[in-house]
Formats: C-alpha cells, sequence, structure tokens
C-alpha cells in the first residue's frame, strides 16, 4: 500500500495535535535560531576562514537539510510565507555554493577542496546528500518549487558519474547510509531510473569483499578511519559493511545507520520486487524486536559508538537509545507495513513513537534528548559529561554539538499524518490512532479519540454517494481483547495480520466505533536480558510508564511492587499538558538498622509507600531528578 497523501491529512485534535502544534508553531523557529547561531546556516555562503568561531563540521548540512524537511511538510498544511522566505534564503546560499561538476558539500568547499570523495567510511558527504536529497523533494512537493530539486539532481547526476560497477567509477558506498532512501525519494519524483539504480547498487555492493574501504585506506594512508581518536580502525559490522545485507545475520553496529539503511533496502525491494532484500529486512527486524530493542521501542545499547552490541544487552542507565534511533526504527517499520500488510510493524513504529521518540523532546518543544535511558541517577551525571553527546543526560539541553536529533524530530512530528493512514485504490487501512481527518478519492474518514489515553475510536465516514472499500483497522498487539461495531450494531470483520478488514458499500455518516480495553499491564523482561531480572515495567496501551524522584521521593531503586496490585488511571488535563498517570502502593526498603553501616545481616523490611506512575515521554519536564522505568517486583517462588 502507499502512504497517505500528506496534504490529505489533518491532525484535528487531541495528543497529537498539541504536539504538532508546538512543533510547528515553537521548534521550527527555534531550530533556525540554532542553526544560525552555530554557523551551521552561514557555512553555504563559504565566508568561513581558519582561526574563526563556528569551525564547520562534515555533517552539519544534513541539520539543515532535515530543518529545511520539516518546513517543507508543516507548509503543507499550513502556508506561510514567512517561513518560506527563510528557506528560500537558505536555499539561495546552497546553490551559491554549489561546484561548477555538481558537488555539493560545505565542509569540503571551506576546509579541504582536494580531499573529496577520499574517505567515505568516516566523512559524511553521501549522508549529507541524501539528507540535502530529501529535503529538496520535500520542499518541491509542498511549495511546487523546483530550484532545490534541480540543485540536488545535479548533485545527484555527479554522484552517479563518481560511483557504480562500471569501469572508471569508484566502487564506494556511504560509511553512514542515508542516501538510499533519498536517491529512491528522488526517482519517484522525477521518474529517473538512474535514480533508482544507483540506490539498488549502494545497497548491494555494501559489505562485499574485497573491501571498498580496504582499498580506499590503501589509496589514501593516514586517512583518519576513527572518529573517536582512539587510535584504532573502524569496525565494519559498525557500518554494516561487514557482509552484504542478504548474508546479515543479526542487525548490527550504530543503530540509525542500520536503519537507515534497512529503509534504503526496504525502498528497493519494494520497487524491484527483489525477495531476498525483503527477506533481509523481515530477518534483522525480527532480531531487532526480539532480542535487541528497548521496551520504549529504543534501540541502540551501546554509547561506545552508539551502536546495537549484543543479543539481550540492554542496560538501563546506560541506554543510548538514540532519538534519531527510534525516528528511523520508524522510517523503516513504515515501510515494511506498507509492503507487507503485517501489522507488527505497525506496532513497533507505535511503540517508538509514543515512548522512544516523544521522550526525545520537551513539552514545549525547546529542549532535546539525544539519548534516552531507562534509568537515572540524577547526582550520578556530572554536567561535564555532556559536552557532546549527553548519553547519560537528566536534562534535556538546547541543543547539541552533534544535532542531529532536533531537527529529525522536527521533521517526523511536521509529516506525522502521512503514518496514520494507506491506501490502494479505494481501500483504506487506519495504521495510528488520533484525532484526523483523511480525504481520499471522495471519501473522508474522521476519526475522534483522546487515544493514547481514552480506550475509544470513533470513525466517521463521509461520502457524496455509496461507496465500496475495505477499511481495515489495526488492532494493536498489546490488545488482547476489543469490540468492533458499526452505527451500533454487530460488526462483521475479518482478521488478517493484525489488521480488522471490513469490506462493505459504505454510507455517509456511517460511524465504526472501536474500544481497546486498556488495563495497566506488568510487563516483564525475557530472563536473558539480565539487567532487568526481577523488575517489571508498567504499561497501559502503548505508552510505557515510569517514576520520577518528584513524585515519588528519591532512591528508586528502592521500591518494589507486588505484581498483583492494582494501579487507577488518573486522567489529568492540566499535568505534563494532559495525560493519563498511574496511582498506586508500592513498598520502600527501609533504612532502619543501618546505623552508621553501609552493610548488615538479611533481613528484608518494607514500609507502604504511594506511587505515581508517569508517561516515560514526558519524563524530565519538571525539577531535574531520578527516574526508573523497571521497578523490583515483590513476589515469592511458587
Amino acid at each position: 500500500m502507499k502512504p497517505a497523501d500528506l496534504s490529505k491529512v489533518a491532525i484535528t485534535d487531541g495528543y497529537w495535535k498539541k504536539r504538532a502544534d508546538i512543533n510547528r508553531t515553537v521548534t521550527l523557529i527555534t531550530e533556525y535560531n540554532q542553526l544560525k547561531d552555530t554557523g551551521r546556516l552561514d557555512t553555504f555562503k563559504q565566508l568561513w576562514k581558519e582561526g574563526m568561531p563556528n569551525e564547520p563540521h562534515f555533517f552539519w548540512d544534513s541539520d539543515v537539510a532535515k530543518w529545511i524537511e520539516a518546513c517543507a511538510y508543516s507548509l503543507v498544511s499550513f502556508p506561510d510565507k514567512k517561513t518560506e522566505e527563510m528557506v528560500d534564503a537558505v536555499i539561495d546560499d546552497i546553490e551559491r555554493a554549489q561546484w561548477e561538476d555538481g558537488y555539493l558539500n560545505s565542509y569540503y568547499t571551506v576546509k579541504d577542496k582536494t580531499a573529496r570523495w577520499t574517505n567515505l567510511l568516516i566523512m559524511h558527504e553521501l549522508y549529507c546528500a541524501g539528507h540535502l536529497m530529501e529535503a529538496a523533494v520535500a520542499y518541491f512537493q509542498a511549495t511546487g518549487k523546483d530550484r532545490l530539486l534541480n540543485i540536488m539532481c545535479r548533485y545527484a547526476d555527479h554522484i552517479n558519474s563518481v560511483f557504480g560497477p562500471e569501469k572508471g567509477k569508484l566502487r564506494g558506498y556511504p560509511g553512514h547510509e542515508e542516501i538510499e532512501l533519498a536517491l529512491v525519494k528522488l526517482y519517484n519524483a522525477t521518474g529517473k531510473e538512474e535514480y533508482l539504480r544507483l540506490s539498488e547498487y549502494f545497497v548491494t555492493e555494501r559489505g562485499r569483499q574485497p573491501s571498498y574501504f580496504d582499498a580506499e585506506l590503501e589509496r589514501t594512508p593516514g586517512i583518519k578511519r576513527y572518529n573517536r581518536d582512539k587510535g584504532t580502525t573502524m569496525p565494519y559490522a559498525y557500518v554494516q559493511a561487514h557482509a552484504p545485507v542478504t548474508d546479515q545475520e543479526t542487525i548490527e553496529g550504530h543503530s540509525v545507520r542500520a536503519l537507515y539503511f534497512l529503509s534504503g533496502v526496504a525502498d528497493v525491494a519494494a520497487i524491484t520486487g527483489r525477495n531476498d532484500l525483503l527477506e533481509a529486512c523481515e530477518k534483522l527486524y525480527a532480531n531487532m524486536t526480539q532480542k535487541r530493542m528497548y521496551i520504549t521501542g529504543g534501540v541502540g545499547d551501546t554509547p561506545d559508538i552508539e551502536r546495537f552490541s549484543y543479543d539481550y544487552n540492554l542496560p538501563n542507565e546506560t541506554a543510548y537509545a538514540e532519538t534519531c534511533a527510534a525516528i528511523a526504527s520508524v522510517f523503516f517499520c513504515s515501510r515494511m507495513l506498507n509492503i507487507t500488510g503485517n501489522g507488527k510493524y505497525g506496532d513497533t513504529m507505535e511503540l517508538a513513537l509514543h515512548n522512544g521518540i516523544m521522550s526525545g523532546i520537551s513539552l514545549d518543544g525547546t529542549e532535546f534528548f539525544y539519548s534516552n535511558p531507562l534509568a537515572v541517577e540524577a547526582k550520578a551525571v556530572l554536567e561535564e559529561t555532556l559536552e557532546f553527546h549527553s548519553h547519560m543526560g537528566y536534562k534535556r539541553r538546547k541543543w547539541f554539538g552533534c544535532a542531529c536529533c532536533p531537527p529529525n524530530i522536527a521533521r517526523l512530528l511536521s509529516s506525522l499524518g502521512s503514518y496514520f493512514y494507506s491506501t490502494d485504490g479505494r481501500d483504506i487501512r487506519v495504521n495510528l490512532y488520533g484525532s484526523s481527518e483523511f480525504l481520499h478519492e471522495g471519501i473522508k474518514l474522521s476519526q475522534t479519540t483522546d487515544y493514547p489515553w481514552d480506550e475509544t475510536v470513533k470513525i466517521l465516514f463521509s461520502c457524496e454517494t455509496p461507496s465500496e472499500s475495505m477499511i481495515s483497522l489495526r488492532i494493536p498487539g498489546w490488545c488482547e481483547k476489543h469490540e468492533i461495531t458499526i452505527n451500533g450494531g454487530a460488526c462483521a470483520a475479518e482478521y488478517s495480520n493484525g489488521f480488522a478488514q471490513i469490506k462493505r458499500i459504505w454510507h455517509d455518516g456511517d460511524e465504526i466505533t472501536l474500544f481497546f480495553h486498556m488495563p495497566v499491564v506488568k510487563m516483564q523482561a525475557h530472563p536473558n536480558v539480565r539487567h532487568d531480572t526481577g523488575k517489571l515495567a508498567l504499561m497501559r496501551g502503548p505508552v510505557v510508564y515510569c517514576l520520577e524522584e518528584e513524585d515519588n521521593g528519591k532512591h528508586l531503586a528502592a521500591l518494589f511492587i507486588q505484581p498483583a496490585d492494582n494501579f487507577d488511571v488518573v486522567y489529568d488535563n492540566e499535568f505534563l499538558g494532559g495525560c493519563a498517570y498511574l496511582s498506586g502502593r508500592a513498598f520502600r526498603l527501609s533504612e532502619s538498622g543501618y546505623e552508621e553501616r553501609l552493610y548488615k545481616p538479611f533481613s528484608a523490611e518494607y514500609e507502604e509507600a504511594g506511587i505515581k506512575a508517569i508517561p516515560y515521554a514526558m519524563w524530565s519536564n519538571r525539577n531535574p531528578g531520578d527516574m526508573l522505568v523497571w521497578i523490583n517486583a515483590m513476589t515469592t517462588p511458587e
């Protein structure tokens, strides 16, 4: 199926409307100011000289590109002359920065014009090119202006003249993937087959032996091969180049790169019909979700080079779970959902959206997390560790030296409506739930709901004349019991791959009502996840909950919950911007008997305590303090 045309979707109310409005009115201008103040925008003016402040970095072009893309998606639904003028001014500078042969990279233009295409493993030329291509396609689709699109077609033509299997070309591919999916977008926008072929080349050449990266090092001895200055060679699994994707058994390396890459693999598989590529995507998805993903939908467990490490290694306090990685997971899963029609991909997409992604931005839209840990002891985290990535942060920051996440979350929120629905002819599939409207071929669906806080979703069907079509409704994997009615009566639905399919002749005013039973569920991790042994996490619907010091005092690790205890669900429209929190009881280990002692003979003594759990996505929006997702379970073996 095809994703919904963004111009045909409106998010009308509820949780996602609040988040999208803040993104449009606050985050986009906040990020523009940061891009300006840190020198990223001005780098395209080519005025920087050695010794000047704001020395350019090799990934800066991508930060600017993602912001342009975010603005473009916003302009689809909310035309705004000022925003358009800001973007057009940036495009002016980009156009002037392009080389005569089509090459375009601000870092090499001002830092070292002789070194382009010499260090693909580390430097981000192709990665930045990909993000600029995505921005160009989005801006063209939003405004009809093709100047940036033409600029990027010239660049893509140049790249196509440099790379490929043909004689005289470099058989290289990017160290940081992304251009693969971008070239497919460029192909879809222009119809130029060479862009699709180049994407397929990058996808299938990666990991072949002998390694291009080995040849690159032999050709240019002494080039920087590792981006942490440890004097070691970058492991090729880190960039998913240890084997062709069809031979890979586990998802490896830098988590953002891996999922951008798989998004491109899925795109190529969908268009070319290559089942070997699709099977590779399915295999690596299974490994990720069954053995290497946090309960929040976050991925990438190890701060050391931001990577997947090994099965079941999911530490909480040092979890990297980069915001960008969760966003990349949504990109990948949305593609797989449309290709296969399997609702499990929608479940993973929803989990990341409601938890591992939205934790990455403050409720006011001005501060961000780069990484998203699942446990924090604030006193153990020193501010001096936050200079670059803040991988152990307990407080969001306004910007980062590596600022990939802020504009990434902005472009996702600006384009969110396109993930809600998919189409195939007149058939419509509802992938995500939230108050929204979707117009498709004379049919309008109107969702009304306060999901994920409320259990009821109403979908009103509008059409001028009766229309036969299939409406498919994703039944979330977390939902063990649900009801569907049409106009208050029984509904005959068929179920397939996690979707309830209703095919009938629809009349104007028909209304579907879904009721998802949403109890508070105590979740436990696989026994091999040693970090969570003997612990439980609280979920309600797609939302993961956590404890914060603000509500529960310090030393959260001393709290225990009885699995049989019930929790009250309390909706408060004023609390944290409006959400449902959980209220219940726990037992805190007593500190008595430790007088001037650090240890004593074991004798568990507990004091009953009331606890309050809030949505994980909303933590760290009040006073900085401790936080915990996995809570001790008070159990007695049978």
